[in-house]
């Protein structure tokens, strides 16, 4: 299959594109889930990778993508949240016609997969992993994962030695260490899969990863594999999550290579092939991983309509709720009484719903609180109000007092990359043995931070309202005008109503890049597609996307993607 590449293609997540690729024979369809940092054109510079994947083509489709802010997929915001890569997974399996498909997921892809694999059974016809971790910095009650000061180490190794030697690439496949032109591909796949500084976000985002509380949630067929001296994950860090996913099944080979390709490859593909063959059957599913939003109205018949309301704006109070929960894709089961329910795909939705539902309270002058929690919830709209999850979020909003947020520690643990603050406020007793740790969105904070987050930004609607945050407004301006060598800040700024310094703020609180840097980073992606997916010359390319200098589009381009436009 050497000499042999699929082609490229794009889809939509949102406004970001997502490579992908697809290749194979096999009757079902497996979604590969990279770790860490991957780029699907240079996976095919590598023997060993290849013919992995060869393998496995024999008994299924094979899917391939480049996750937000690496590889051929879009880098636009240093910070991506695990419901955003779920909904990168199925936006691929949408564009592929994939209702279903078998998920293999490395590192920490395979995290991600997991997640997937309980939201979304129906569309997961078998989960597997390999070196996969629940959570990626230590506790009493998790000691595999590393420390701080060991995650510390790692930071300052990207910072100061991206993609070179000096990385201890070596680490991650042992077996190959004497082999120079494996590990100098490894290093050159890297260093084209992100930038240093989208590397170095990647990983501390990474270190945020913890899915310890939804494993239990996963009732997909699963395929656990390890082997038993990888330094980078811990072979014990399989066996606790086989021991809390119910009927997974767990391997162990002999070995140390982190990455599955590297090493003695032949009884893993043996199992994999068996089980995407043989375990990945037909199943039907009546629960699925959800959040839960659960919001209380209180009295406030004493209160006036706060006089910042607008007439457009004059829908019913309940409406208003409804619109949001909509907006963030959640599906009402409950608006009866003093009491309103709903559920969410993932915990970052709904959260964003809960704080937007807050300041529409504030508009209306209504004095609300809130509960929330993650758990699984049968799948039909008939609520049951003994269901656990649905018992616990009760009890967490009993403690809520007016206009507060409360959460479960389970769903701040999946919060990673939102850039919200909470703080503890107390523990719940669920049962004998178990106890849950309450959070209370940290308003101080929030108020300080708010323009991190623009799907802060309170918009009305009187239907379902696809309302675009402040950097997809921004990318769609970029997109309509970055053709034009004379184009920056001060157009953005206009379209948007805002002044520049403004403008440079927000973009940078969001991005960690200027509107400047921002700008450029999306013309040298796009002169990327074009030398890539069309066969255009770099002068072309880079006059195509806005260049009026070839020496500096070079000099860009490389600080980029670590090597020159010729290069390609």
């Amino acid at each position: 299959m050497l000499g042999f590449k699929p082609e490229t293609q794009y889809t939509k997540s949102g406004r970001i594109n997502i490579a992908y690729q697809v290749f194979g024979s096999g009757e079902k369809d497996l979604v590969y889930i990279p770790g860490w940092i991957s780029n699907i054109d240079m996976m095919w510079d590598s023997p060993p990778l290849v013919s992995f994947f060869k393998e496995l083509s024999q008994v299924a489709r094979i899917i391939l993508f480049d996750k937000r802010g690496t590889g051929l997929s879009d880098r636009v915001s240093d910070l991506s949240t695990l419901e955003e890569r779920m909904d990168d997974i199925r936006v691929v399996m949408d564009a592929v016609e994939s209702e279903k498909a078998v998920l293999f997921g490395h590192s920490d892809g395979g995290s991600v997969s997991a997640l997937f694999s309980a939201t979304y059974p129906q569309r997961t016809a078998g989960l597997i992993t390999f070196g996969v971790f629940a959570k990626r910095r230590w506790s009493e009650d998790y000691p595999w994962a590393p420390n701080d000061d060991e995650r510390q180490l790692v930071y300052d190794m990207i910072d100061q030695h991206w993609g070179s030697g000096q990385m201890d690439l070596v680490s991650l496949a042992p077996s190959m260490k004497d082999n120079k032109k494996f590990m100098d591909w490894l290093a050159r796949y890297f260093r084209s899969g992100a930038s240093p500084s989208a590397a170095l976000a990647l990983t501390k985002m990474n270190t945020q990863i913890d899915i310890r509380g939804i494993l239990d949630s996963i009732s997909v067929p699963t395929l656990l594999l390890y082997r038993t001296k990888d330094i980078d994950v811990k072979v014990e860090e399989g066996r606790y999550i086989a021991e809390h996913i119910k009927g997974s099944k767990f391997l162990e080979f002999p070995g140390d290579d982190h990455l599955f390709w590297a090493g003695e490859t032949r009884d893993i593909l043996d199992q994999m092939t068996h089980f995407v063959q043989h375990d990945c059957t037909q199943r039907r599913y009546s629960k699925v991983l959800s959040t839960l939003l659960k919001i209380k109205l209180h009295d406030s018949s004493s209160k006036k309509d706060n006089n910042k309301l607008s007439s457009k704006h004059k829908v019913s109070f309940k409406t208003a709720i409804v619109d949001k929960v909509n907006q963030y894709l959640g599906n009402e089961l409950d608006t009866k009484g003093n009491f309103m329910i709903a559920t969410f795909p993932g915990p970052s939705k709904a959260i964003h719903c809960a704080i937007d539902v807050q300041k529409i309270s504030q508009l209306y002058g209504k004095s609300i609180s809130q509960g929330m929690h993650i758990g699984e919830i049968t799948i039909n709209d008939t609520l049951d109000m003994n269901n656990i999850t649905m018992s616990i979020t009760d009890k967490i909003l009993n403690h809520a007092s007016e206009n507060q947020i409360l959460i479960t520690n389970t769903v701040n643990n999946l919060l990673s990359g939102t850039g919200l603050y909470f703080k503890k406020f107390g523990m719940l007793t669920i049962d004998v043995l178990r106890q849950l740790e309450i959070l209370v969105l940290d308003e101080t904070l929030h108020q300080n931070n708010i323009e991190k987050n623009p799907q802060l930004e309170l918009h009305f609607s009187t239907h379902t309202d696809k309302s675009h945050s402040l950097l997809e407004n921004v990318m769609e301006i970029i997109e309509n005008h970055f053709r034009d060598d004379q184009f920056g800040i001060n157009v953005i700024a206009k379209e948007l109503g805002l002044s520049q310094r403004q403008l440079q703020r927000k973009i940078k609180s969001i991005t960690n890049k200027s509107p400047n840097s921002l700008i450029r980073s999306v013309r040298l992606h796009k002169a990327k597609e074009l030398i890539i997916q069309d066969g255009k010359t770099v002068k072309e390319a880079a006059f195509m996307t806005g260049f009026s200098s070839i020496s500096y589009f070079s000099s860009c381009f490389k600080k980029e993607f670590g090597e020159p436009p010729s290069a390609i």
